[in-house]
């Protein structure tokens, strides 16, 4: 038993030395401005489209879904093919909405993937072949066709009941038909839109980016938009370019102290800057181990904790305790409703 405990709380020790050692790198590190921020404007669409899966064995809707009957009888007149609605059978078809992200610059002729989910109440979508289905915009516009086999992800066959069979991709499963518009050359003003607002990280940039290309470039505007001013020898036909050289500069990204909590597994993160004042911790029945001068050990059930304490000496702290995941998350909740540490708690 205590062999067991002693491997397990050496284990909770590498593992913490090792986040330790994980943020300390991370805290220092700069990350490019494409990695945190995005020219306003500049984003992907979504498309959606009505469409039938074709080639099921089987596993398609029945024949009391109304609306999988009605347009396959449709499609069918569209081919001159005259039928009773009533008397199809569609348990080889399922209905489909057929959804997909076209990307920002799409060209005529790109291909996009396409996410294919049942509309009916079929079984699977397995095997199946998607019929030629548009996708429009939220103007009513087509811009894409998509059409093709789809595939499912199922790790352990058909009769893996963690599978999801009723969700299929199609990889590059459409073609793009209409471009959507965004010209850039001619705009002379921009606006980077952060990620993650903060107003630190904001500054960092409008500094970065007007050491880099020149004064009165870039100004913050607030915590999540930094405007920029394209220079008059650009913004005729290379604002590409001036949109690229803003892209690879570094900026060290600030972030707020925080604690993320995850209860049902037991998961514990804490941020670098996560600091705690003068404070004394007791925990159950776990206790400090303490070597006197004359070679005895005296246990504490306290163990105190000095002000301004970093993330490095709290751990440190608790693993004195033999403090485990799930134990570290309640002293961290006492911890802070004492008001003694300086950070947020997230909960997820």
């Amino acid at each position: 038993m205590k062999d067991e405990y002693g491997i397990r709380r050496t284990g909770f020790i590498i593992f913490w030395v090792y986040m330790v050692l994980l943020f300390c790198v991370q805290g220092a590190s700069a990350a490019r401005i494409k990695d945190l921020a995005a020219i306003k404007g500049i984003r992907s669409n979504q498309l959606s489209g009505y469409g039938l899966v074709v080639g099921l064995n089987g596993t398609g809707d029945k024949d009391k879904v109304s609306f999988t009957r009605q347009a396959l009888a449709n499609m069918m007149e569209k081919m001159n093919i005259y039928v009773d609605q009533s008397a199809l059978k569609v348990k080889n078809v399922a209905a489909a909405m057929v959804t997909a992200s076209i990307p920002p610059f799409a060209r005529i002729g790109d291909n996009i993937d396409i996410t294919v989910s049942s509309l009916g109440d079929a079984k699977s979508l397995k095997g199946g072949i998607l019929l030629l289905t548009p996708l429009k915009g939220v103007d009513g516009q087509v811009y894409a066709l998509a059409q093709g086999p789809v595939t499912l992800a199922i790790p352990a066959g058909t009769g893996d009941r963690d599978s999801h069979l009723l969700v299929a991709r199609g990889i590059n499963g459409a073609s793009i038909e209409r471009e959507i518009p965004f010209k850039l050359d001619g705009k002379k003003n921009l606006v980077l839109s952060l990620f993650r607002p903060d107003f630190t990280t904001a500054r960092r940039m409008s500094d970065t980016i007007n050491s880099a290309l020149g004064q009165d470039i870039a100004k913050t505007v607030d915590a999540s938009a930094i405007h920029l001013k394209v220079p008059e020898t650009m913004w005729k036909k290379n604002v590409a370019e001036f949109i690229a050289d803003i892209e690879r500069l570094s900026v060290i990204p600030d972030t707020i102290a925080k604690v993320v909590i995850n209860e049902k597994t037991g998961t514990v993160v804490i941020g670098s800057d996560v600091t705690i004042s003068s404070v004394a911790i007791a925990h159950g029945d776990l206790a400090v181990t303490i070597n006197q001068e004359d070679g005895t050990e005296k246990k504490e059930k306290v163990m105190n904790l000095p002000g301004t304490s970093t993330i490095g000496e709290l751990v440190r702290g608790l693993n004195s305790l033999g403090v485990e995941p799930r134990d570290l998350i309640s002293i961290l909740q006492s911890i802070k409703a004492a008001g003694a540490l300086q950070a947020e708690i997230e909960i997820i």
